[in-house]
């Protein structure tokens, strides 16, 4: 969330901005292993582009799986953590707690289990009584799938401060792709508080 002193709403109208960007022709792990075979130097970079491939993925796991979001937040007296992989329903009825004016960063662990996945983003709706008064939106880029975890970090943000600002926030946050494919849509709460325990 962006620092405000007071709220109002967001407007939306500029951010559809058509930059004339097309996503490269889809093609899939297979397909780019099988090209120029014959290039050695090629092979060795698509090697060190894919990293290790996973062997056997459950065709039933979704290409995209995001497991963790966590606050990252030095003067916390406790870890922010949302665990992602399960039933992230329940995240709705949970307020996490921020003292305002706290910098923190937002830590994204998620995998890539069966294709590559181009442009990820990251997008955040936060409201406050129903007003939409913040939307962030995070490239986190193209991957490949492997066996290891990704972590994603956003750049350092200060929590808004002040009278107005603080209160009980709802935020919605998704992640998407060049393909407009809803990986991942949840719901969770924040309370913007004077103190850490008030």
């Amino acid at each position: 969330m962006a620092d405000k002193s007071e709220i109002k709403p967001v407007d939306d109208s500029e951010d559809e901005v058509d930059l004339n960007y097309k996503p490269p022709e889809k093609k899939s792990v297979q397909e780019l292993q099988e090209l120029d075979q014959d290039d050695e130097s090629l092979t060795k970079y698509k090697r060190a582009l894919l990293g290790n491939l996973p062997t056997a993925v459950d065709p039933n796991a979704p290409n995209v799986q995001v497991i963790r979001m966590e606050l990252m937040c030095t003067e916390a007296p406790a870890p922010i953590k949302m665990e992602l992989a399960g039933n992230v329903g329940t995240l709705k009825d949970h307020t996490y707690v921020l003292k305002e004016a706290s910098s923190y960063r937002v830590k994204i662990t998620f995998k890539v289990n069966k294709e590559i996945v181009s442009g990820l983003r990251y997008v955040q709706h936060t409201y406050k009584t129903g007003i939409k008064v913040d939307k962030e939106t995070h490239m986190v880029g193209s991957y490949g799938p492997r066996v290891e975890p990704y972590e994603f970090l956003t750049p350092l943000e200060e929590a808004p401060k002040g009278m107005l600002a603080r209160g009980t926030y709802s935020i919605k946050p998704f992640f998407t792709d060049d393909d407009k494919t809803d990986h991942l849509s949840w719901e969770w709460k924040l309370s913007i508080k004077k103190e850490w325990k008030d």
